[in-house]
């Protein structure tokens, strides 16, 4: 690691946080303190550091498109003076974010490393202290030059994370991709990575930050026996983009005509309508049953094998560069960061 240079950017989330009488809470400058106290920081064997903290630092249940605009923002702000980043983030929403930056910073070219914990670095059995210092060493290393998402002994393309668990400590898993790196005695590198050398849609030759804008997207899950009816008092044509998450590979319950209108004014007036698994593994394929084929002839485009997050989080950036619908619709369904398999 001799030579190398990495920053850590803390946003917030439970790997920082403290106790307080009113449970586990962001504290400034109590990450610091701890990582004064983790003599393995000043091995020769990590690369040097400097770590910059939000302010205010947030639970992750409140982090919003502003936040993704301050850690992009501050990675290109940095990106000359450093080899890779580590983005310290609270678990809740970490795959959102991790898939949210991986569209956004086009061109990147250096490792961006998320991670966080689900024990806090004060308490005594605390996750913390592994993920960071081996995402820091993912950082430095270059080898996987993307956006990551490491937790639990796993290094993951960060917009195929999703948070599975809310108790253990391999809280993440990539369901539809493999595993970039595994972390046992030593980093062992899957060869997954994402080959930069391959110009992708969208990339330009140097780091362009995208900001993301405010977008009206909605998200529906379809449930056995669900009333159709309770969402007619939702104006679905003033709505950006939806995200349906059907059954299986892209069916909805054909008692109830009245989502299929919806979905079809919706299209009508822009709206982009993406429809996902709910499943945990698996692609979408619409059509392919006739309970799905209403989908199509509605104007829905499918969303293939990608996590609802990176549906929401492609979106959203697809929105914010102001592209024509149809071109939205269009790249909905193209691979621009390997968040999808064509």
């Amino acid at each position: 690691m001799k030579n190398k240079k990495i920053l850590i950017i803390h946003t917030g989330g439970t790997i920082g946080m403290v106790r307080t009488e009113s449970g586990y809470a962001p504290q400034t400058g109590a990450l610091m303190n701890e990582l004064r106290q983790i003599r393995d920081l000043t091995s020769p064997d990590l690369p040097d550091w400097d770590i910059v903290e939000f302010d205010p630092l947030l639970d992750s249940t409140n982090v919003r498109y502003e936040q993704w605009n301050s850690i992009a923002e501050t990675i290109a702000d940095n990106y000359c003076s450093y080899d890779g980043f580590v983005v310290l983030h609270g678990t809740d929403t970490l795959a959102y974010s991790a898939s949210a930056l991986s569209f956004m910073l086009e061109g990147l070219d250096k490792p961006v490393v998320f991670t966080g914990s689900q024990i806090p670095l004060c308490e005594l059995r605390s996750d913390g202290r592994d993920n960071l210092i081996t995402a820091m060493m993912v950082a430095a290393e270059g080898r996987v030059r993307e956006v990551t998402l490491y937790f639990g002994g796993s290094l993951m393309r960060g917009n195929r994370a999703i948070k599975y668990s809310a108790d253990r400590i391999t809280a993440f898993t990539s369901p539809n991709y493999p595993v970039l790196a595994s972390a046992g005695i030593s980093i062992e590198y899957t060869g997954q990575e994402m080959n930069t050398n391959v110009k992708h849609p969208l990339h330009s030759n140097t780091l362009n930050v995208i900001r993301m804008r405010p977008c009206r997207i909605g998200v529906i899950k379809i449930v056995p026996g669900i009333q159709f009816e309770i969402f007619e008092p939702i104006r679905f044509e003033e709505l950006d983009g939806l995200i349906l998450e059907s059954f299986g590979k892209g069916n909805i319950p054909q008692y109830d005509p009245a989502l299929t209108r919806l979905i079809s004014e919706a299209s009508k007036s822009g709206t982009i309508v993406t429809v996902c698994t709910q499943c945990t593994a698996g692609s979408i394929s619409l059509g392919i049953y006739k309970a799905g084929s209403a989908l199509v002839e509605a104007g829905a485009v499918s969303g293939g094998n990608m996590t609802t997050e990176a549906a929401l989080a492609k979106l959203t950036y697809l929105l914010s560069k102001e592209l024509p619908r149809e071109e939205i619709r269009r790249l909905m369904q193209v691979d621009l960061r390997g968040e999808l398999t064509t």
